[in-house]
């Protein structure tokens, strides 16, 4: 019942604002998948329009296909319509699972259908999470030809000790976090992409040092980066992230070449 009325609330209030959330389902390997799109107001076909794929944190994780829009940057475009000029595309991670592997798989496969039915740009695809969403974010970061720029939000690299991944990564991400020096490796990966990161120094849930050793191997490899570090702040940021106005003009003015 929470989440029917949860659903009601965020698609009641995106149809006072013309934002729009769509219904959208797809199969990879024979496992179904439903994730949302959306549009933003006067959005129409006659052109082609940047795309932001957006993947949640842990407390949004299930098979509901509503509970991913309640945090972060899904809502803040139920309460600001205006700001992300961009078709937004939103899956949703299973239970007891994260963003590598399978989901990895879908939530590209959502992507690559999104593009195709609403006239992406596949020049102009940013790619951002939050917490889990975040460590996703660096994750398929490793694959840099798909996105224009990539923003993660309080992203995690490197495990804790005695926080094993619920399932086997794939190989080549395996071979990068047990490599000598992660940060570095994933660092060489990423390249030349452009990367805007986002940390809360005082983040109980996710260290502080995971962003800024990622950002550091960046920056020693010549990568175009950003960093915004909130000092005094905890694990949840992502308000503050993603309502910076500049953030949001940064994002939509990236194209890959």
């Amino acid at each position: 019942m929470r989440s029917f009325l949860l659903a009601l609330a965020l698609l009641s209030t995106a149809c006072t604002s013309n934002a729009r959330f769509f219904f959208r389902h797809l199969t990879v390997r024979g496992r179904n998948y439903n994730y949302r799109i959306w549009l933003p107001p006067h959005y129409t076909k006659l052109r082609r329009w940047p795309v932001i794929l957006f993947l949640h944190g842990s407390a949004e994780c299930g098979d509901d296909n509503v509970r991913q829009l309640g945090a972060a940057l899904p809502a803040l475009l139920v309460r600001d319509a205006s700001r992300y000029r961009a078709i937004v595309v939103i899956p949703q991670c299973p239970c007891d699972s994260e963003w590598y592997g399978p989901n990895e798989e879908q939530a590209l496969a959502a992507l690559d259908h999104a593009i195709s039915e609403f006239r992406g740009d596949r020049k102009r695809v940013i790619l951002t999470g939050v917490s889990m969403g975040g460590a996703g974010v660096w994750y398929f970061a490793r694959n840099p030809q798909r996105f224009a720029a990539v923003v993660p939000v309080c992203g995690e690299v490197v495990r804790e000790a005695g926080d094993p991944f619920p399932s086997d990564p794939p190989r080549d991400l395996l071979a990068i976090l047990q490599s000598r020096d992660p940060f570095a490796a994933l660092a060489a990966r990423i390249g030349k992409t452009p990367v805007w990161a986002f940390h809360g120094a005082q983040d109980p849930v996710i260290n502080v040092e995971q962003s800024r050793k990622m950002i550091g191997a960046l920056r020693a490899r010549g990568g175009n980066v950003r960093y915004t570090e909130y000092a005094g702040l905890g694990h949840a940021i992502w308000d503050q992230a993603y309502g910076d106005p500049e953030l949001a003009k940064w994002m939509l003015a990236q194209r890959r070449h």
